[in-house]
C-alpha cells in the first residue's frame, strides 16, 4: 500500500499541474487572434480602409462618438445668456434723472444768477450733455412746458429700464427712445425728453457665464444618445475611404480591428486568467477532502470539460449575432452538477462563464446571460434522478435566458422585436440543447468512465438489477443483512445531510463479494447448522473472510458499477481487524502476541475517505452488533451505537472523514431509532393447539420473548 502523505502529495503535484495546463489553454483562448476576432485589422483613425468592411450581423449600440457630435453642436447653437433686467439699476438710474431734473429746476427758478450764468451752469451738468439749443430751450420755455417735459422723461425711462438691456443692445434701445414719447408733447419738448432718458438709460442685464453654461449642459442633456444600427452585410466604411472616429467606434463593436496596444490586451487576459485560477486553486485549497478532488481520473474529467466548453465558447460566440445565445454552455454547469455536485458546478461554471465571455462588446449581457441560466437550471435539477427532470431543467435554463435578455434589450431606445423574438427562441433552444446534451454526456460519462450519477444509481439498485439478482440467489442472509445496512445508513446519511442515495446503493452491494462463497458466512448458513470454522487455522478463516473485500470489487467491475461503489466496498471494514480469528490466533498462542502476525488479519482498507463510506462503516458494525446481542431496550441500542463508534474512532478509522461531533450524534440517534423498531421486544403466543382439558387455566399474563 502506498503511504498517504506520498499520494497526497501526488495529488496536489496533479492538482498545481492542471490548473497551470488550464491557465495557460485558457490564455491562449483569450488572445488568440483566430478564437476571437478573426477578421481583425490594425487600423487607427485618419487611415485609408483598405478594403470594405462590413457588419458580420445585425448589431445596434449606443454611439458615443455621435452622440458627443450631436451634443457639441447643440451646445455651440446655444446663445449668452443674460441676468434678467434688474429693478435696483432702474430704480438708481430714475432717482439720478429726477435730481438731474430737479437741479435744473433750482437753475431755471434762479433769479439771483444772469441768463448767462445759467447757461453755463447747465452745460456743466455731469450725468448729462446738453446742446446749446437745448439749453435755451430750457431756460426759455414756461414752468408748464417744463414740468411736463419731467414727467415725460421719468415715465419714458422708467418703461424702457422696465426691458432687458444688454450692452450690444444699448445703441438700438436709445434709438427707439423717442417713439416711447407722449405725442401730446411738442416736437421740440419731445427731442429734450428723448435726451434726458438717452442720458441715463443703462445696461440693466448682464452676461452670466453659469446660467450660458446650464444653458449649454441643458442643451447638451437634451439630445438623446444616438442609437447606430447595422444590419448584416451593410458597408461600416468602404474601400478607400478614410477611417473617421465614428466608423472606429463602430468597427471595436464588431471587433473587426485589432488593437494597436498588444501588451495591454495580454496584461488584461493575463490578470483574468490569474484571477480565474487563483479562484479554482483556493476551491482546491478550501476543499481537500472532497473526494473526486483526490481522483486523478475525475479532476482530469473536470479539466477536460471546462477547457473544451470554453475553447468551443471562444470559437462559436465572437462576431455572431445568433450563435451565442444558442452555444450550449449551460451543460456543462448541469453536467458537473450530477456528476460532481451543486457546489462543485457553481464553482466551475462561474470561471466558465467569464472566460467564455471575457473582452467581447457584450461582455455584460452575455455573461450575464450563460451565468443566471446555469445557476438556474442547476438549482432545478436538484439530485437529477429522473429524465423528467432534465427536462425541466432545461425549460428553466431557456426561460433565465430569455428573462436575461429581456433585462437588457427592452431598456434600449430602439426595440428591434423580430430580433428579439429571435434571441428568445435561440435562448429556449439553449435549454433544450443543453439539457440534452448534459443528459447524453452523464450517460456516456457513467458508462465508459464508472462516475456514478443518480440516473445510474437508480438503475443498479433496481431489484431485478443482474448483480442484486445473483445476490439475492446465492447469499440471501447477506442480502437482507445488506438491505438493512442501507436502511440504517441511508436514513443516518439524510440527518447529517450526506448524500442518501450514494450511500443506499453503496451499503446495498457493500458486501456484494460474500455471494462468491456464501456458505462460508454465517448469516447464510441454516439454523442450527452454523460452522465455525474451528476446522481450519485463524488465519485462513481470516483470509477468507477477508478476501470478500476483492471478490466484491471483482464482481462491481463485472457488472459495470461505478468505480464510486468500489469505495463502498473497500473501505466499509476500513483497517479494522477480524477480531473474532485474531482472537482464536491469540488463544492458540497461549496469549503471546509476538507469536501472531496481526497483519494477516487486518483488512486491505483504505480507511474511509468520506462521510458516506464513514456511515456504511458504522451501520454494519451496529447492525451486525444489534443483531447478535439482540438489546433488550434503547438503552442497550444506544450502549452498541456508542461502542461501535467509539472503537472507530479510537482505531484511527474516521480520521479521513468530515464527520462531526454533531454528525455522530445525529448519526447516533438516528442507528438507535432505526434499530429500535427492529429490535422491540415481543410477546410469546401460546401454542396453536388446544391445552389438554385437565390443564389448568392460564392465570398470569403473557412473557416477553426476549431470545427475539
Amino acid at each position: 500500500m502506498v503511504e498517504r502523505p506520498l499520494v497526497s502529495r501526488q495529488i496536489h503535484a496533479l492538482q498545481i499541474f492542471l490548473l497551470i495546463a488550464v491557465a495557460i489553454v485558457s490564455f491562449a483562448a483569450l488572445t488568440s487572434p483566430l478564437s476571437l476576432r478573426p477578421a481583425a485589422l490594425p487600423l487607427k483613425v485618419g487611415d485609408v480602409a483598405p478594403r470594405a468592411l462590413q457588419a458580420p450581423y445585425d448589431f445596434e449600440y449606443v454611439s458615443q462618438v455621435r452622440t458627443t457630435e450631436m451634443r457639441d453642436i447643440a451646445e455651440k447653437a446655444v446663445q449668452p445668456v443674460y441676468t434678467d433686467p434688474d429693478p435696483v439699476i432702474a430704480r438708481q438710474q430714475i432717482d439720478r434723472l429726477d435730481a438731474t431734473l430737479q437741479h435744473i429746476s433750482l437753475i431755471r427758478a434762479d433769479t439771483t444768477t444772469t441768463p448767462a450764468q445759467q447757461q453755463s451752469e447747465l452745460a456743466s451738468l455731469s450725468d448729462i450733455t446738453l446742446s446749446a439749443d437745448g439749453i435755451q430751450q430750457i431756460l426759455s420755455m414756461p414752468d408748464t412746458r417744463w414740468n411736463a417735459v419731467q414727467r415725460e422723461a421719468l415715465r419714458v425711462l422708467e418703461q424702457v429700464m422696465r426691458t432687458p438691456i444688454r450692452t450690444d443692445m444699448l445703441d438700438s434701445v436709445k434709438a427707439g427712445i423717442p417713439s416711447q414719447v407722449s405725442l401730446a408733447l411738442s416736437e421740440q419738448d419731445a427731442e429734450l425728453t428723448a435726451a434726458f432718458v438717452s442720458a441715463f438709460v443703462i445696461p440693466n442685464s448682464q452676461y452670466s457665464a453659469d446660467l450660458t453654461a446650464a444653458a449649454q449642459k441643458s442643451a447638451r442633456d437634451a439630445v438623446a444618445p444616438v442609437v447606430q444600427s447595422y444590419k448584416a452585410g451593410e458597408t461600416i466604411v468602404a474601400n478607400g475611404e478614410i477611417v473617421t472616429p465614428a466608423d472606429m467606434e463602430a468597427l471595436e463593436q464588431f471587433g473587426l480591428i485589432r488593437s494597436d496596444q498588444p501588451l495591454e490586451t495580454y496584461l488584461g487576459a493575463g490578470a483574468v486568467t490569474l484571477l480565474m485560477v487563483t479562484f479554482l486553486g483556493l476551491y482546491f485549497a478550501r476543499r481537500q477532502r472532497v473526494l473526486f478532488l483526490s481522483e486523478p481520473r475525475s479532476l482530469l474529467i473536470l479539466i477536460y470539460l471546462f477547457l473544451g466548453f470554453v475553447a468551443g465558447a471562444r470559437l462559436v460566440i465572437p462576431n455572431r449575432a445568433i450563435l451565442p445565445y444558442v452555444y450550449p454552455l449551460p451543460a456543462f454547469g448541469l453536467l458537473l452538477a450530477t456528476l460532481f455536485g451543486t457546489e462543485t458546478s457553481v464553482i466551475f461554471s462561474f470561471a466558465a462563464c467569464l472566460l467564455a465571455t471575457y473582452g467581447l462588446p457584450n461582455t455584460l449581457e452575455l455573461m450575464t446571460f450563460y451565468l443566471l441560466s446555469t445557476l438556474c437550471g442547476v438549482l432545478m435539477l436538484g439530485p437529477a434522478r429522473r429524465f423528467w427532470a432534465f427536462f425541466r431543467s432545461g425549460l428553466i435554463v431557456g426561460g433565465a435566458g430569455i428573462a436575461a435578455l429581456l433585462a437588457y434589450r427592452l431598456p434600449s431606445a430602439s426595440i428591434d422585436w423580430i430580433g428579439l423574438a429571435t434571441l428568445a427562441g435561440a435562448a429556449l433552444l439553449n435549454g433544450i440543447a443543453s439539457a440534452s446534451l448534459a443528459l447524453l454526456l452523464q450517460y456516456l460519462l457513467a458508462q465508459f468512465l464508472g462516475l456514478p450519477t443518480a440516473l445510474q444509481l437508480i438503475e443498479i439498485s433496481r431489484p431485478d438489477f443482474p448483480l442484486l439478482q445473483m445476490f439475492l440467489r446465492n447469499a440471501p442472509g447477506t442480502y437482507q443483512h445488506s438491505l438493512q445496512v442501507s436502511n440504517l445508513a441511508e436514513q443516518a446519511a439524510e440527518k447529517i445531510g450526506a448524500d442518501t442515495l450514494l450511500t443506499r446503493v453503496g451499503a446495498l452491494f457493500h458486501d456484494i463479494g460474500k455471494a462468491a462463497d456464501a456458505s462460508f458466512f454465517i448469516e447464510n448458513q441454516a439454523p442450527g447448522h452454523i460452522n465455525t470454522h474451528t476446522d481450519i487455522t485463524p488465519e485462513e478463516a481470516a483470509e477468507k473472510i477477508i478476501g470478500h473485500v476483492h471478490a466484491g470489487v471483482k464482481l462491481a467491475h463485472r457488472y459495470r458499477l461505478p468505480r464510486r461503489i468500489d469505495d463502498f466496498i473497500l473501505e466499509h471494514h476500513g483497517t479494522m481487524l477480524t477480531r473474532y480469528q485474531y482472537n482464536q490466533a491469540l488463544e492458540k498462542a497461549g496469549g503471546d502476541a509476538s507469536k501472531v502476525d496481526i497483519e494477516k488479519f487486518r483488512y486491505p482498507g483504505p480507511r474511509p475517505r468520506s462521510r458516506e463510506t464513514a456511515l456504511l462503516m458504522l451501520a454494519d458494525s451496529v447492525e451486525a452488533r444489534a443483531r447478535a446481542e439482540a438489546p433488550e431496550n434503547e438503552e442497550g441500542l444506544r450502549a452498541i451505537v456508542a461502542s461501535v463508534i467509539e472503537r472507530a474512532q479510537k482505531e484511527g478509522q474516521l480520521d479521513n472523514t468530515q464527520l462531526t461531533l454533531r454528525d455522530l450524534s445525529l448519526a447516533t440517534d438516528s442507528f438507535v431509532g432505526a434499530l429500535r423498531g427492529t429490535y422491540h421486544p415481543r410477546i410469546q403466543y401460546p401454542s396453536a393447539e388446544p391445552p389438554p382439558a385437565s390443564a389448568p387455566a392460564l392465570t398470569t399474563p403473557l412473557k416477553e420473548d426476549k431470545s427475539k
